[in-house]
């Protein structure tokens, strides 16, 4: 139950649990005092001599003022042990998840890393602010005991000290057993945790299509797993303290019988008697609070497990590459990809990207665009073949650098609950208002903003407050406000309103005059002025080209344009005649 790496990585702990340990010790050392002044006053009295109530009554009460004193003090440093664990591991963990750049999420569920952020981290809490300071204590406690009541009675102080092994006997009787079963309850218990947030997140979803029930009876059944082994957990926990409880006074209770047998052979006064009782529970409650503390320490190094495993995961290796704003054309060759080795994502693709201008890449659904998008971003990464930016393999350039220089505007870009202003300030902290009201105008939604709290507008969870359109076009402004040299729009105008993807298109074409942008796009009647075209099916480059020379050349492109023209007169069509 000591793990060296999890201390090592808490330096600043160590200290504190020092000093608890100290003022606990103190505390034990103020009440044999108090015991010892008590059982002198007490043998006065019963061999006939005079006592002094008073000088017993002071050092009574000075012990006991030394005792609250430094119990207000152990607490103290327990509650700043373990809000050292907390800071530290926190930051490693956000430290972690930065080195391991934006494809986090392929190695590790966003709801496992939140869940040991926050829970895993709060049951360290009382492994380093009660369990170690007592583990220390429990064991210099007996000793000292037994130095003071060794004089007194050997038989009793030997008796009562090798008893009080018995309690970490019993301990590590069920700590086998106990880590196996804490194992599989943190396995369930993130497991619930991962369908909880992805069925919250798709609650819209799941009501639009009538399944809820369905998934709610799948939740109803996983919490009864949980349950059940919450249950498990619990039981173990109340068996393993009955058994302890037993070993503790049933301990104390021998101390006890040994002592008033000594009294009774004369061997003892009523002095040594009257401290060995009094003092024989105090060789076993250090140990019995430490079993209390055991169990939720078992806990706690269960999310320990969870913590190593998450900061232990491989990281890509730090690459020096840094992309040049000045030369930053893009060009993919014979690019393959695959989310697993036996189903290939993208088979060969080729494509450029210049400096400055519109290049658009097209397809059916599923056919590779914005897998080929994430890959750009950095957002995955494992491919073969080559992508450069500006001469460099992307494989060489450092994610940093990646942010800096691509934004990726897609079709459901999060908006934060809080106020305009902050929102934008995400893309460059310190933009002035000026800047901010710029982008604004730009997107065409300035005169909105005006109308309701200017920058100070606020935001709902998830920009609820907003339409689909205004959303998408103030994330479109923050991407504006970062001003990178290189953007990438993936189906940025989807599920829109025309108004609005109007707007947002002909800003696109606006920008393509000063910067290399990348657009992907369903809509076709979106990409006819781009300067060039690439076509994808299933994965495979088809064509590229510009509108017309891929309506002459490439019968894939072809069959997408003359499919969604149908579309759309049918749609023209049906709206006329309902009109």
């Amino acid at each position: 139950m000591i793990n060296k790496r999890l201390i090592g990585m808490v330096s600043d702990s160590k200290k504190q649990i020092a000093r608890n340990v100290a003022f606990q010790w103190v505390a034990l050392v103020a009440n044999i005092t108090l015991i010892l002044t008590v059982a002198r006053y007490l043998a006065q009295l019963a061999e006939g001599k005079s006592a002094s109530l008073a000088g017993t009554l002071l050092i009574a009460a000075a012990a006991i003022l030394v005792r609250f004193f430094c119990a207000k003090q152990a607490t103290r440093c327990s509650y700043h042990a373990s809000r050292s664990v907390k800071q530290v591991l926190r930051k490693a963990i956000f430290e972690k998840l930065l080195r391991l750049g934006p494809s986090y999420s392929s190695q590790v569920s966003t709801s496992e890393i939140v869940q040991v952020t926050v829970e895993g981290v709060e049951q360290l809490e009382t492994y380093f602010g009660s369990y170690l300071p007592q583990f220390f204590y429990s064991m210099l406690a007996p000793l000292t005991l037994f130095v003071v009541l060794a004089p007194i009675s050997l038989k009793a102080a030997v008796v009562l000290l090798v008893c009080v092994p018995l309690i970490p006997v019993s301990i590590a009787a069920v700590q086998t057993f106990a880590k196996k079963l804490l194992a599989r309850y943190w396995g369930q218990y993130t497991a619930l945790g991962d369908n909880f947030l992805e069925n919250l997140q798709g609650l819209t979803t799941l009501k639009i299509y009538q399944t809820d029930e369905q998934k709610h009876k799948q939740m109803n059944e996983e919490a009864e797993h949980f349950r059940r082994i919450t249950m498990k957990v619990l039981t173990m926990q109340l068996n393993s303290i009955t058994i302890m409880d037993l070993v503790a006074y049933g301990g104390a209770a021998l101390g006890i019988v040994v002592a008033a047998g000594q009294f009774a052979a004369g061997n003892i006064g009523v002095f040594g008697c009257f401290a060995i009782i009094m003092l024989s529970a105090d060789f076993f409650l250090p140990m019995r609070l430490l079993g209390s503390f055991f169990h939720i320490a078992m806990n706690g190094m269960a999310a320990t497990e969870k913590i190593f495993k998450l900061l232990d995961l491989p990281e890509p290796a730090v690459q020096s590459g840094i992309i040049d704003p000045e030369h930053c054309s893009i060009t993919c060759s014979d690019v393959r990809f695959g989310y697993t080795p036996e189903r290939e994502i993208l088979h060969g693709v080729h494509f450029e990207l210049p400096q400055t201008g519109l290049v658009a890449l097209v397809g059916a659904s599923g056919c590779g665009k914005s897998t080929l998008a994430s890959l750009l971003s950095g957002r995955i990464n494992g491919y073969t073949g080559s992508i450069s930016i500006g001469g460099q393999e992307l494989s060489n350039i450092n994610s940093a650098s990646l942010m800096k220089n691509i934004t990726t505007v897609g079709f459901s870009a999060r908006l934060f609950k809080g106020t305009v202003r902050e929102n934008l300030l995400l893309a460059v902290p310190t933009a002035t208002d000026e800047q901010m009201w710029q982008v604004l105008e730009q997107v065409k939604l300035a005169d909105f903003m005006r109308s309701q709290q200017g920058l100070d507008t606020m935001l709902s969870e998830k920009a609820a407050n907003l339409s689909g359109g205004q959303c998408q076009r103030l994330a479109l402004a923050r991407a504006l406000l970062h001003n990178s040299p290189i953007y990438i729009f993936d189906e940025a105008t989807s599920n829109i309103d025309v108004e609005s993807e109007n707007q947002i298109m002909a800003l696109v074409h606006e920008l393509a005059k000063t910067k290399a942008v990348l657009l992907i796009s369903h809509r076709l009647a979106n990409v006819v002025d781009a300067d060039c075209i690439y076509v994808l099916e299933h994965g495979e480059q088809k064509g590229c080209g510009t509108h017309q020379s891929l309506l002459t050349d490439c019968p894939t492109y072809q069959n997408l344009w003359n499919s969604q023209q149908a579309l759309e007169q049918y749609n023209t069509e049906t709206e006329d005649a309902l009109a």
